[in-house]
């Protein structure tokens, strides 16, 4: 959700959708400037949180986010649950991948900010960097093999 902070988890209830019971829980945080959260949505028979709606819930402190989140009526949690399971990730390769480059790209600044600083040693930090830039390039290269492809 957020990368800030400890989230503190709330069961909402739970709604009906198509004839299917659907969990709603509240997912809260705190970004530094408020307390913000997000509903998800899970049937049942997942084993997972289920998706998250990309709206928020914000608010001063995590009581407040909860009372605005339980203010809500049903039909406009079915209309967030509809809104959250239209825009839900299909391409979970693609997002594994890009993830993937993120982190070597991350870890690539890490070295080369290490590097400058007169922490690393500049030939290691060379190596390790020019190693790293081959494995973007690999990851990159995959990157054709998962577009598209759904699950």
């Amino acid at each position: 959700m957020l990368p800030f902070g400890t989230v503190t988890h709330s069961p909402l209830g739970t709604i009906e959708a198509d004839e299917r019971p659907v969990r709603v829980s509240l997912h809260i945080a705190h970004d530094n400037i408020e307390y913000v959260g997000r509903l998800w949505f899970a049937e049942p028979e997942w084993t997972n949180s289920g998706i998250p709606d990309r709206g928020i819930v914000s608010g001063r402190s995590e009581a407040e986010v909860l009372e605005r989140a339980r203010d809500l009526r049903p039909d406009e949690l079915l209309q967030r649950f509809r809104r959250a399971h239209a825009e839900k990730r299909r391409f979970h390769g693609l997002r594994r991948l890009t993830n993937e480059v993120l982190t070597k790209v991350r870890y690539l600044n890490q070295v080369a900010v290490s590097m400058r600083s007169g922490l690393l040693d500049r030939d290691a930090a060379a190596q390790e960097m020019l190693l790293t830039e081959e494995q973007l390039v690999a990851l990159v290269r995959q990157a054709r093999m998962v577009a598209g492809v759904e699950g």
